[in-house]
């Protein structure tokens, strides 16, 4: 059965995620124990324990969410786990995704990530950028809302950021032209439209002033040709260049996170599994959305890990 892997992003994580993992596969404890020695202080204390508001600073947030992706990916390739066919990741998890398929050594993606967050926090100052959540609304529909509203308060920008299922579209920009897209979709019949509680308008030309900085990163980071295709966001291609990838990174701040058509593609390309890990399972729901036809599973706690491994090999 072919697999696919695809790993979460921002916003999966959550004070005391993969503790029963942990408890019963030491190599999370020495994910963590890696990414630590790095980052220069205790991310597991961090996830274990907290507080919520500081795991939830994105410059943290991002390393803890890529050395969770890892941490299960190692724990499923140690139980002996079947290796995948292709990798995707959701946003950040691009990089999980490149760490697992060969592409990036996990310490290089630890500074890769907590730079990038850092980059995207600096990019907008507090208070000045906004994220919002529109369902019920087809995508053709969001991006024209967003190019009206961008039209009647310019130079304030917003745009359609994450093309997550079918019905269900993130935008990102200038607080106060989210704010009117929230108008304007309730007005068109959206079944939800509702503010995010993140303040980086992450995927947008707000992020711009980042780009160049994480440019300045990723040419220091040692990123090589994968071991199997890894499927990205910005362009939905497969790149065996480093020089390919670094540029569909960079790229990835400014443009959408097109998942659907990422779902899709790894569909097209032979995907007959499609298995999340990570914590949570934001992206599982999804997948239900997208490509309900596929195997879907995600990997987030012991008993989930033991069930997919049982499914696959039988």
């Amino acid at each position: 059965m072919p697999v696919a892997f695809t790993f979460p992003g921002q916003g999966s994580q959550s004070v005391g995620m993969l503790s029963d993992l942990a408890a019963a596969r030491s190599v999370v404890g020495e994910t963590f124990a890696e990414a630590s020695e790095m980052l220069g202080y205790d991310l597991w204390a961090l996830v274990s324990e907290g507080p919520a508001e500081r795991l939830n600073e994105t410059e943290r947030t991002q390393p803890a969410m890529l050395a969770a992706g890892v941490a299960v990916w190692r724990a499923w390739h140690a139980a002996g786990g079947p290796a995948p066919a292709m990798v995707a990741g959701h946003s950040l998890g691009e990089y999980s995704a490149l760490v697992c398929a060969g592409a990036m050594p996990f310490r290089d993606a630890v500074r890769a990530v907590a730079a990038r967050g850092r980059f995207m926090q600096e990019a907008v100052p507090l208070g000045v950028g906004g994220i919002a959540a529109l369902l019920g609304l087809d995508d053709a529909a969001v991006v024209e809302v967003c190019t009206a509203v961008s039209a009647e308060l310019a130079p304030q920008h917003v745009s359609a950021v994450n093309f997550n299922a079918p019905g269900q579209v993130v935008v990102a920009g200038h607080a106060g032209a989210v704010d009117r897209v929230l108008e304007m979709a309730r007005e068109r019949g959206a079944r939800r439209a509702v503010r995010l509680p993140m303040s980086v308008p992450v995927h947008c030309v707000l992020m711009t002033p980042a780009v160049e900085r994480l440019e300045e990163v990723l040419a220091t980071t040692d990123i090589r040709a994968p071991a199997v295709p890894v499927v990205h966001n910005a362009d939905l291609e497969s790149h065996d260049d480093p020089a390919a990838i670094r540029q569909a990174l960079t790229r990835q701040l400014v443009r959408p996170v097109r998942w659907v058509e990422t779902v899709e593609r790894l569909r097209a390309r032979g995907a007959t599994a499609l298995i999340e890990p990570g914590p949570g399972r934001t992206l599982t729901g999804l997948h239900r959305r997208i490509a309900p036809d596929l195997e879907i599973a995600s990997l987030h706690d012991e008993a989930s890990l033991s069930a997919a491994l049982e499914k696959l090999e039988g």
